[in-house]
């Protein structure tokens, strides 16, 4: 299998990126977004001057539990930026969804709380919820995580998503809102909401 194939398989279609969309930024956007490929793992990332921002992280089942996501992120780590990634909420009929958020809880990840990220997939046409995590050595604010986000969107999610997908992504300000009173009850009635729509 390839590095787009094992993605392709673990994760869902709808926080998938084609494989035409995912190598022009490999090989348009090379001053900022890479792969880190190994025979257990593949690693998708933008790098900002002033943030990282994780796309893709697989770990072969072969290799879980052996440290190498550990590894992995201290590696994005020891670059001494901030670092955002956006998981689904968690599903308890999907396991591996709560075992990501621990793994990112260990790893020193907090939830962007006041970030709220509602996305149409272009794959399926249904809307999607993602939760923001971040990691800042230096005790990064919401604010500056949900601007890095905006920009992240801007130039990785959206890059020419009507030559790949032939329609656009929502615009950032559709998708991506900053609401400090967001507290857990209204994520809460969020997902509530999803799932009943």
């Amino acid at each position: 299998m390839n590095w787009y194939e094992k993605l392709n398989k673990y994760f869902p279609v709808e926080e998938m990126k084609s494989k035409e969309h995912m190598e022009a930024l490999l090989k348009e956007k090379s001053d900022v977004y890479y792969k880190d490929e190994g025979d257990k793992h593949v690693l998708m990332y933008a790098e900002f001057d002033s943030f990282i921002f994780i796309d893709y992280v697989y770990v072969s089942t072969a290799a879980r539990g052996q440290g190498l996501g550990h590894k992995l992120i201290e590696k994005m780590k020891a670059k001494n930026k901030p670092i955002i990634l956006e998981v689904e909420p968690v599903d308890y009929d999907e396991t591996d969804s709560e075992k990501r958020l621990r793994f990112y809880q260990r790893e020193g990840f907090k939830h962007a709380q006041s970030i709220g990220y509602t996305r149409r997939s272009l794959a399926t046409n249904e809307v999607n919820q993602m939760e923001i995590l971040y990691w800042s050595p230096e005790g990064a604010s919401e604010e500056e995580i949900y601007e890095q986000m905006k920009r992240m969107y801007t130039e990785v999610h959206t890059y020419r998503d009507e030559d790949f997908y032939g329609k656009s992504y929502q615009h950032v300000d559709e998708v991506l809102q900053m609401d400090e009173n967001r507290g857990i009850e209204d994520i809460l009635d969020e997902l509530d909401k999803s799932k009943n729509s």
